[in-house]
């Protein structure tokens, strides 16, 4: 494994005491906050792997929640992210899973509310650095390191091919970009990793993207 940098294996600033079981935790959540775009009313939450067997020692439990809440990784509430939930109302369990992962570090959230629920997969890989490997059913590689753009469309003959004319018009470099779909012809979901951050007249000009059906940044 290379790093990049002393941060990767130290990890950001944070409340300890784990980058990978505590940052990246936090990290996952605070994803799953940003795509969700409001404050859920209920969450679940299931650890598999190392996340299951300590996530009580390492605070895997309250950081993940803090994420949801939408604290950074070194803010303080992430300590009483738990019972700060409940003030709010937001009905939190916690599930332990026996089923054996790819990565040791893994969590599912799901989440939701009166308007929708939202369903993701995300594993902390060490440095407090995450992947989201799976959303609403869709298979990606979402680091979180980079501005993102998650684009749900249909999946029809141009549509990919439009969406990279559109960023091409305004110089933003594309990182990263794969498609996911679970069916041929039916919905798919681009997942496009950018070197800037993408302003919000271009998200309107990318929804009105024939057969595009929503447009979800992500800040890093």
């Amino acid at each position: 494994m290379k790093f990049k940098s002393v941060f990767d294996i130290i990890g950001p600033i944070m409340i300890g005491p784990s980058s990978s079981h505590t940052a990246g935790a936090a990290r996952i959540g605070r994803v799953a906050r940003s795509l969700f775009e409001r404050e859920p009313k209920w969450i679940k939450i299931s650890f598999y792997g190392s996340f299951a067997n300590t996530y009580k020692g390492h605070g895997t439990d309250i950081a993940i929640v803090g994420g949801l809440l939408d604290y950074d990784t070194d803010d303080e509430r992430i300590i009483q992210a738990i019972e700060i939930a409940k003030q709010k109302g937001i009905e939190v369990t916690f599930l332990i899973e026996d089923a054996i992962m790819d990565h040791p570090n893994t969590a599912r959230i799901q989440m939701g509310d009166e308007r929708g629920e939202l369903e993701l997969v995300g594993i902390s890989i060490g440095g407090g650095k995450i992947e989201i490997i799976e959303l609403n059913g869709f298979q990606l590689k979402l680091s979180g390191n980079h501005p993102a753009l998650l684009i749900a469309h249909n999946d029809r003959f141009g549509t990919i091919a439009k969406v990279s004319n559109v960023l091409a018009k305004y110089e933003i470099n594309i990182g990263h970009m794969e498609v996911s779909r679970k069916e041929e012809g039916m919905q798919a979901l681009m997942t496009i990793e950018v070197d800037q951050n993408v302003e919000d007249f271009l998200l309107r000009e990318l929804e009105g993207v024939e057969n595009v059906l929503k447009v979800t940044k992500i800040i890093d």
